[in-house]
């Protein structure tokens, strides 16, 4: 049975992971800020981080000193939190993903082949919608999403990345963003594609957060006892 320690533990997501987690998967405990996540990586096999982006750098160190995979599902992350990821990754195998939705990593590799495929001139929009309570926005999926659909055209998301609070004509080239906040919303994202009189969308419905638990314990149990390395849900499911 692979031994799975949950960061985060009280909040949401570690909740839902907790009461997801069978399978060949057992719960190895729980850690917040504050803990003794280290205790925690020595009795687990693989941590999962569904905590803050101010306690990366210390969840990484810990993975990294216990010689454990690390999945970190955290939000909000910058460029900062990425450089640390890379430098984790050369000692532990870590597993980063702003969605750990089976059916959002499909997604984005249907939006990275879609855009691929059609022209600039197909404006591209991605609308995202979530409870109340959600404090990033773009959230981090709708963001998966744009770097999707700019990686797909051969660019970076942050130079064509549109929304800035600008009023005036659609630039052509860019992506923009739309965030709604409201109710108990677990996650709604949808990318239009959209050419002279024609429009594609691409979306995906969440119901439940139990379907990003049962991603992340998928992705545990897939990371569990692979070499160093940055990895995605895109390799877990094989894209």
């Amino acid at each position: 049975m692979t031994r799975i320690g949950i960061i985060g533990a009280a909040g949401r997501m570690g909740r839902a992971i907790a009461a997801e987690i069978g399978g060949g998967a057992v719960l190895a405990g729980g850690a917040e800020e504050g803990d003794d996540v280290g205790a925690l990586a020595r009795s687990s096999d693989v941590l999962v981080d569904f905590s803050v982006p101010a306690a990366l750098e210390a969840n990484l160190a810990a993975a990294a000193d216990a010689g454990i995979p690390l999945v970190v599902g955290t939000t909000g992350l910058g460029a900062e939190h990425h450089r640390l990821l890379d430098a984790a990754a050369a000692r532990v195998a870590v597993l980063q993903s702003a969605n750990m939705s089976l059916g959002i990593t499909l997604l984005a590799h249907l939006v990275r082949e879609a855009t691929a495929r059609l022209g600039p001139d197909w404006d591209i929009e991605i609308v995202e919608m979530h409870h109340r309570a959600k404090i990033d926005a773009p959230s981090g999926t709708a963001l998966l999403l744009g770097r999707a659909a700019a990686d797909g055209r051969g660019v970076e998301l942050g130079r064509i990345s549109d929304r800035d609070g600008r009023a005036g004509a659609r630039l052509p080239g860019r992506i923009g963003f739309a965030s709604l906040r409201g109710g108990s919303v677990a996650g709604d994202h949808q990318l239009i594609l959209a050419g002279e009189g024609e429009r594609l969308e691409l979306g995906h419905r969440a119901e439940s957060r139990a379907i990003f638990a049962r991603g992340a314990i998928k992705a545990a149990l897939w990371l569990a006892g692979k070499p160093p390395g940055l990895y995605s849900m895109g390799d877990v499911l094989g894209l």
